[in-house]
């Protein structure tokens, strides 16, 4: 029989019974532990997950004290009168009327007590498994800022927000989803900031969603976004605890996932991808400089190889005569057109990059060497590849380091204004150009537009989006998201 077919049902008061039926939809696992033991006079049995809990918190704070009870009546109901009136045992207690419920606070490390006679369980949180510590961030460093960033543990998560903003009207509800995964997932945001429609519409949409198991952000986003096209993603993640408190403060709502250590941000500006937690740290000049660059580097990693493949086979009475003839001499050479050469850099590019991500540290590092030195030199040296081909590529590729949330929108949009240039020259990379605009303008979720608060344009807003104004002219009035709402 399927174990869906259990999750409701209630606890039976027979201990034996309740055995056989755990037993059944465990289907004999390994690793569930059952302790039976007579206590005060009454039959118990202790489940828990192996490698869930700390063996000594559970002897101490739970074997112990139990197995030294003494009853005036030997039955489950005073047993578990005599626990929750007389005992703590553990802070995080709970009590457990179905085997759904019985099931999932298993297996998220908790103790359950099982006693003759009675129709309820009684769960006990002693969690003690293997966690990864609080670390730096490996994609949002910075120089001036915290160095934590979240972890795989939900709870460890929310204490990170707590710690930051100790304000009771900070919010967290925790809550399951997946029908397999059972995954523990936290909404948060704060009560007197967030916009009451874009609260429930999320909670809405959260509802809707019904899927076997949880692993990543990537499961969750999709269901929090338009289902229009979108090149770029208008839901963001954060690894830093700071940053995200920084957007709920403004009024947006935070979902945290256990198992995974990034954050989704809801909703999320365009704005925003070329801003960090550093500029809060310098002087307001050079974050306005730093912002600026950010702003060119994008905009050369989606179109430098485009332009200069376009001018060059289709406009290149733009180009003055020297600079012509030493483009003319580099490419007269290469065996391939100029469209296909770059075409190739690219796609080598991005196979060396993901050989390099995906393999070991030790051996991603060898391909670094192989793939940029070796590789890159030789198809120069033989004519495959021309110089300046390779130095445009590279200076793209640079670039787009610069903003990293939009890496994988800025890949798929430097090969195809590439296309279009080398086939339609400039009217091509316009053409496309228009056609990025429009559905950058046309994002649009929850009433907020990615645009923001560059169209529709909002005064107040611009002194924290192309520069950066001191925190004495800021702090007169906090900037909210329910500012930028249509």
């Amino acid at each position: 029989m399927k174990t869906e077919n259990y999750y409701f049902d209630s606890i039976i008061p027979s201990l034996q019974k309740n055995l056989q039926k755990i037993k059944s939809i465990s289907g004999g696992s390994s690793d569930l532990l059952v302790n039976e033991f007579v206590t005060g006079g009454v039959n118990c049995v202790l489940l828990c997950c192996e490698g869930m809990l700390s063996t000594a918190t559970i002897t101490q704070l739970i074997l112990n004290p139990i197995t030294a009870i003494t009853l005036p009546e030997k039955n489950g109901k005073c047993l578990f009168n005599h626990i929750q009136n007389n005992m703590l045992l553990s802070i995080d207690r709970i009590k457990v009327k179905n085997y759904g419920d019985l099931f999932r606070t298993l297996n998220s490390g908790f103790a359950v007590l099982i006693a003759e006679g009675m129709d309820c369980a009684l769960a006990f949180g002693v969690q003690g498994y293997a966690v990864r510590g609080i670390s730096e961030p490996s994609g949002e460093a910075n120089i001036m800022g915290s160095h934590e960033g979240f972890v795989e543990i939900v709870r460890t998560n929310m204490s990170l927000l707590r710690r930051r903003l100790k304000h009771p009207a900070l919010k967290m509800e925790l809550f399951v989803k997946g029908e397999k995964s059972q995954t523990d997932m936290c909404l948060c945001y704060m009560q007197d900031r967030v916009p009451e429609n874009l609260l429930k519409k999320i909670k809405k949409d959260l509802d809707k969603m019904n899927l076997e198991s949880i692993l990543s952000t990537g499961y969750v986003r999709p269901f929090l976004e338009s289902e229009s096209f979108e090149i770029f993603s208008s839901t963001g993640t954060t690894e830093r605890p700071d940053v995200l408190c920084s957007k709920l403060i403004e009024g947006r709502v935070g979902l945290l996932i256990d198992g995974v250590p990034f954050a989704i941000v809801i909703p999320k500006f365009f704005t925003e991808s070329f801003q960090t937690l550093d500029d809060y740290a310098f002087k307001p000049y050079y974050a306005f400089f730093i912002r600026w660059i950010k702003y060119i580097a994008f905009f050369i990693a989606i179109l430098l190889p485009a332009l200069y493949v376009s001018i060059a086979l289709h406009h290149p009475e733009l180009l003055n005569s020297t600079l012509l003839m030493i483009l003319a001499d580099a490419e007269k050479e290469a065996p391939i057109s100029l469209l296909a050469e770059g075409l190739g850099v690219l796609i080598m590019y991005e196979i060396i990059r993901e050989a390099g991500l995906r393999l070991p540290k030790a051996v991603g590092g060898a391909v670094s060497i192989v793939g940029g030195l070796i590789i890159g030199d030789a198809a120069v040296t033989s004519g495959l590849v021309s110089t300046p081909m390779l130095t445009i590529i590279a200076l793209s590729v640079t670039s787009g380091f610069v903003v990293p949330e939009l890496n994988q929108s800025v890949t798929i949009l430097r090969l195809l204004f590439l296309i279009s240039g080398g086939i339609l020259g400039l009217f091509g990379i316009s053409l496309l150009g228009s056609a990025v605009l429009f559905n950058i303008c046309a994002t649009e979720d929850y009433g907020f537009p990615f645009t923001a608060p560059i169209s529709p344009f909002n005064m107040k807003s611009m002194r924290d989006t192309t520069f950066r104004q001191s925190f004495r002219k800021m702090q007169d009035g906090n900037f909210t998201v329910e500012e930028l709402q249509e």
